[in-house]
């Protein structure tokens, strides 16, 4: 019966899903079929407001409560910390109320999943896939956003070298530090490289260099763009030449980076035994004992 119900609602949510796709071409020519005979068109009252739609009537105000709600289950957690977070992981875009609705809609999907199959099902253990499942939901979208943020991390420390080398290159040939974070930009691509750019449009909109070079080290949760930020500020405080401390940082960077990777290239046989003992010692064990435990079997079956 469980299956039955699985079964139709998947069947329902792909006839939904190949509707909306047929009929997409359909839905925005007649869009802009309206804003064609609406352009132009004078308004008799400036005070009549426009006709909202569904989601800005209903979904949105219901996320914002729901996001309020969510702050006040967890006292710990602040607007400014998962705006960090988003942040930290590339997110820009999304707003931090609708990374935190997001949590509260994903835990109630799990608590109510979790109460259909205790249900439908009636074991004892009902209860705790409830809360199991609940629990997914809420902490379902933290882990994928802390999981795309330690990967957006390690392209940034894995950038770091060149992007260095490439700005004491600049820097050296008689640039100044903004122009050659745009000559930067204009080479190279990646995450480092949009935090660069963020951090450019704010000094050229009149925020000091030290302020934006500082939320550029707290966007990336990175020591070595922290140590380059530092060291930044604290040559423009000191007066010292800024192409001798950016060759010292990519130096610095590099011999990191590298002994990074032999940390991870000395941890690789320690993890290779584990899926090794598992799946290829059964294997070699059945191929090479087989054939004198049939041998054995025959003999004593005699």
């Amino acid at each position: 019966m469980l299956f039955l119900i699985i079964a139709s609602a998947c069947l329902a949510a792909s006839a939904y899903v190949a509707t909306q796709v047929a009929t997409q071409p359909e839905r925005e020519r007649r869009l802009l079929v309206r804003r064609a005979a609406r352009y132009g068109a004078v308004r008799v009252t400036a005070a009549r407001e426009e006709r909202l739609s569904l989601r800005e009537r209903l979904l949105v105000p219901m996320s914002g409560r729901l996001a309020s709600l969510v702050l006040r289950a967890n006292r710990r957690e602040s607007v400014e910390r998962v705006q960090q977070r988003l942040l930290a992981a590339g997110m820009s875009t999304v707003a931090p109320s609708g990374y935190l609705a997001t949590k509260g809609y994903l835990a109630a999907a799990g608590g109510a999943f979790g109460l259909f199959i205790w249900i439908v099902s009636g074991k004892t253990l009902g209860f705790a896939l409830l809360l199991c499942f609940a629990i997914l939901g809420w902490s379902a979208p933290g882990f994928l956003v802390g999981m795309r943020a330690r990967r957006r991390r390690d392209r940034v420390q894995a950038a770091l070298p060149d992007a260095l080398d490439l700005l004491a290159v600049s820097v050296e040939a008689g640039l100044g530090f903004d122009a050659a974070i745009s000559k930067l930009i204009e080479h190279m691509h990646g995450p480092l490289i949009e935090e660069f750019s963020l951090a450019l449009a704010e000094m050229r909109v009149g925020e000091a260099r030290q302020d934006a070079l500082k939320k550029l080290s707290s966007r990336v949760d990175s020591p070595e763009l922290s140590a380059f930020v530092r060291s930044i500020i604290q040559a423009d405080q000191l007066g010292i030449s800024l192409g001798r401390i950016l060759r010292v940082q990519a130096v610095d960077t590099r011999l990191k980076r590298q002994a990074a990777a032999e940390e991870k290239a000395m941890k690789a046989p320690i993890k290779m035994l584990f899926p090794t003992v598992i799946f290829i010692f059964p294997a070699m064990f059945i191929v090479v004992l087989g054939p004198a435990l049939i041998s054995l079997a025959k003999v004593f079956t005699l």
